[in-house]
C-alpha cells in the first residue's frame, strides 16, 4: 500500500530517496499535473545540483497574461475570479524567466498555443510527437517517476482527466516494460471517472492527500464565437451523417460545429435555411446532411470537451457502442463542465468512458471492433493555415518555431484514410488580422506543414467546403481558391498560374468571388438576431459586462497605430451604447483623471460603438 503524506515536501523527500540522483519525471498533459508534487521535486533539484532532473510533459497550463494596461484592467479581476488559488508550476516560471537551473531540463511535446513562441529554451527542447507516440518516448527515456492529480472515492482512485497515456503506462509497468514510481495528489474537484481510469491504491508509491493542498482546477474561460466561425460550423454540420462517429477539438471552431449540429437537431428548419444561405450553388450539394439525428452519433475523441455534454443533452449523441456514447482520452474545460461531471448520475456518467489515446486515436489493437464502431466517422480539427495544394499548417511556423504541437491531428487524418467511409475535416479562418494588417490563411506555398498534401481531404473556411481527396492539383487549387477570401484570390490564382499548376484562362466561378466578411455578416446576422447564434452557446464564466467588452478589446488589439489614432478621435463623438457606461466602469475609466486614462476612455467608447453596430 502507498504511503500517505500530508505535505508535498515529505513526499518528495521519500520519493527522491528511492530514486537517487537521476530523476526523469513525467507529468500528464494539461489538467492532470500534480502541481504541488511537481513544485516540490523542482525545488529539490534546484537546491541540489547533484540531482539531474528531466521533466517530460505537454500542455503546461498557466494563468492568462496581459500585455498592456487595458488588458490588465480587464484580465486582472478575471484571473483572480477564475484562477485564484491555482498554484503556478515552478518549472514553467523559471523557464519563462530564463532561470531554469542547468541541472534541470524540460521537454514538451505540446505547447499552449503561442505561449512559448519566443522562448528559446522551450523551443530548443521541444519534442515533436504524434500523441500516440508519446508513450514510446516516455518508455525510451526510462521515466522513473510519474506525478498525477487524481480523484478519490473510498479506497479507489481515478485517473480522471488523464487516462490518455497513463492507462497504457501502468499497463507497461505491469508487463515489465517500464519501471517507475507513481505518485498521486488527491483533488476534491476532480470528477471520479469510472472505467479504464479507475485504479486501486496498490498502483501508487505515495499519495499526497491533504485538504490544505487542494486547489481549484484550471478552468480556461470560453472564447466568444463570431459569425465567421458559425459559418464554418454550419459547413461542418452538413458533413456529418446520421449514425456516424464524431471527433472534435477544443476552441471556437469546435464549439461552433457542435452548436450547428444541435441546431440541426432542435431547429431543423432554421438550420436548413442557414445552409441554403451559405451554400446556394450546385457545387456544394454533394454535402447536404441536414436531417435531424434519428440514430444519433457516437464520439471517439482524444479530448472530451463540454460541448459533447450539450450534444448528449440535445439527443445528437445517442448511438451507443458497448453502452458508451463518448470515449475520450483527456478533458479540459470551464468550471461548470467539471461540476457537471462531478454531479452526474452514475448511470449517465457510465456512458462517458475515459480511456487511452491508443484507443481513441488509432485503429491498432482490437481493429475489427474499432472499425465496426467508427462508421461514418468525421474527424474535425482546426489549423492555422493551408496551402492552395492542400497541405495543412497547424503546429508551427516556417522559421521552425513551434506554436502548439501536432497532438492527435495526424492520427485522426490517418484514421480517416484507413476507414472506408470516414473523412478528415480541417477548419481554418480564411484570414487573420494583426497590427491592423489582414493576411490570408490560405497560402500558395509555406515552409512548414503538419499534414502533407498527399493526405489532403476536406478543408473548410467560413466561405465553404473544399473537397480535396483524390483530386488533381488543378482541381484542388480551384477548390481552395473558392473558399479563400476574395481580397486575396487574384494574387493566389496568379501564383498558381505562374507555376503552371492552373490553366492560364481559369477564372474563379462567380458565386465564389464575393467571399467577404460583409457577406458572412449579411447572411448570418438574421439568425443571430433571432437568438440562434449566441456568442457563448454553452455558457460563459465572463460576466455580461465582460462579454460586452470582449469584442471591443479584440478590435483594439488588432488595430494599427494609425487606426488607433482614428478610433481615439472618433471616441470624442461616439454615441453611448447600451451597457457602455457599465463597461467603462468595469475598466475603471468612467471618470478618468489621468491623460492616459482619458485616451483609453476614448478608444474604448469608439470600440464599443463599432462592435455594437
Amino acid at each position: 500500500m502507498p504511503q500517505i503524506f500530508k505535505n508535498p515536501e515529505d513526499l518528495c523527500a521519500a520519493t527522491m530517496a528511492a530514486l537517487g540522483p537521476r530523476v526523469v519525471l513525467a507529468l500528464p498533459l494539461g489538467l492532470g499535473k500534480a502541481n504541488h508534487i511537481a513544485n516540490a521535486i523542482f525545488a529539490h533539484a534546484a537546491a541540489d545540483k547533484t540531482v539531474d532532473l528531466k521533466i517530460f510533459t505537454a500542455l503546461t497550463l498557466e494563468k492568462p497574461r496581459y500585455a498592456n494596461e487595458l488588458e490588465k484592467r480587464f484580465l486582472a479581476p478575471v484571473i483572480e475570479r477564475l484562477f485564484g488559488g491555482y498554484p503556478e508550476l515552478a518549472y514553467a516560471g523559471a523557464l519563462r524567466a530564463g532561470k531554469l537551473p542547468p541541472n534541470i531540463e524540460v521537454n514538451d511535446f505540446f505547447f499552449l498555443a503561442g505561449r512559448w513562441l519566443n522562448n528559446p529554451n522551450a523551443q530548443q527542447n521541444y519534442i515533436s510527437a504524434n500523441y500516440t507516440h508519446a508513450l514510446r518516448y516516455i518508455l525510451d527515456m526510462k521515466v522513473n517517476v510519474v506525478a498525477q492529480l487524481v480523484a478519490k472515492r473510498g479506497d479507489r482512485y481515478s485517473l480522471s482527466s488523464n487516462t490518455d497515456i497513463m492507462v497504457d503506462l501502468l499497463k507497461a509497468r505491469r508487463e515489465g516494460r517500464a519501471d517507475f514510481l507513481f505518485v498521486g495528489q488527491v483533488s476534491s474537484e476532480m470528477p471520479f471517472m469510472p472505467g479504464d481510469g479507475e485504479i486501486s491504491a496498490e498502483e501508487f508509491h505515495a499519495i499526497l492527500d491533504a485538504p490544505e493542498y487542494d486547489f481549484p482546477l484550471f478552468a480556461p474561460p470560453k472564447e466568444p464565437i463570431d459569425l465567421h466561425e458559425y459559418a464554418a460550423g454550419f459547413h461542418v454540420a452538413r458533413l456529418v451523417p446520421d449514425g456516424g462517429t464524431l471527433q472534435i477539438g477544443i476552441g471556437q471552431e469546435g464549439d461552433a460545429a457542435a452548436h450547428a449540429l444541435i441546431l440541426r437537431q432542435r431547429e431543423n428548419a432554421a438550420f436548413r435555411e442557414a445552409v441554403r444561405a451559405l451554400a446556394p450553388d450546385e457545387t456544394n450539394k454533394a454535402f447536404l446532411e441536414q436531417e435531424p439525428f434519428a440514430k444519433g452519433l457516437y464520439a471517439s475523441t482524444e479530448m472530451l470537451v463540454d460541448s459533447f455534454l450539450a450534444l448528449m443533452d440535445a439527443g445528437v449523441l445517442k448511438r451507443e457502442v458497448d453502452g458508451v456514447l463518448v470515449h475520450g482520452g483527456f478533458f479540459l474545460g470551464p468550471k461548470s463542465f467539471y461540476r457537471r461531471l462531478r454531479e452526474m448520475p452514475p448511470e449517465q456518467l457510465a456512458r462517458i468512458q475515459m480511456t487511452a489515446v491508443s484507443f481513441t486515436n488509432q485503429l491498432y489493437g482490437d481493429e475489427d471492433k474499432k472499425r465496426a464502431a467508427r462508421v461514418g466517422a468525421r474527424f474535425v480539427n482546426s489549423a492555422l493555415m493551408a496551402t492552395l495544394m492542400g497541405a495543412v499548417i497547424s503546429d508551427g511556423l516556417e522559421d521552425g518555431r513551434v506554436v502548439s504541437g501536432v497532438g492527435g491531428q495526424y492520427n485522426f487524418v490517418e484514421q480517416a484514410f484507413a476507414l472506408p467511409d470516414a473523412r478528415a475535416i480541417i477548419t481554418l479562418k480564411a484570414t487573420r488580422t494583426a497590427g491592423g494588417k489582414t493576411t490570408s490563411n490560405i497560402r500558395w506555398v509555406y515552409g512548414h506543414e503538419t499534414i502533407p498534401r498527399h493526405l489532403r481531404d476536406i478543408i473548410i473556411t467560413e466561405y465553404g467546403i473544399a473537397d480535396l481527396r483524390g483530386k488533381s492539383d488543378r482541381d484542388v487549387i480551384a477548390a481552395m481558391l473558392s473558399i479563400a477570401d476574395s481580397r486575396f484570390q487574384p494574387e493566389l490564382m496568379q501564383a498558381a498560374k505562374d507555376a503552371g499548376k492552373l490553366p492560364r484562362g481559369y477564372e474563379i466561378p462567380a458565386p465564389h468571388r464575393d467571399n467577404t466578411p460583409e457577406k458572412i455578416a449579411r447572411l448570418l446576422k438574421p439568425f443571430a438576431d433571432r437568438g440562434l447564434l449566441s456568442v457563448f452557446p454553452f455558457g460563459s464564466d465572463f460576466t455580461p459586462v465582460e462579454q460586452r467588452l470582449l469584442p471591443a478589446l479584440d478590435l483594439l488589439k488588432g488595430s494599427s497605430k494609425s487606426h488607433l489614432v482614428g478610433l481615439a478621435l472618433s471616441g470624442l463623438f461616439a454615441a453611448d451604447v447600451p451597457g457602455g457606461r457599465e463597461a467603462l466602469q468595469r475598466m475603471g475609466i468612467d471618470n478618468p483623471t489621468r491623460f492616459a486614462d482619458r485616451i483609453y476612455r476614448l478608444l474604448l467608447r469608439a470600440a464599443l460603438a463599432q462592435t455594437a453596430a
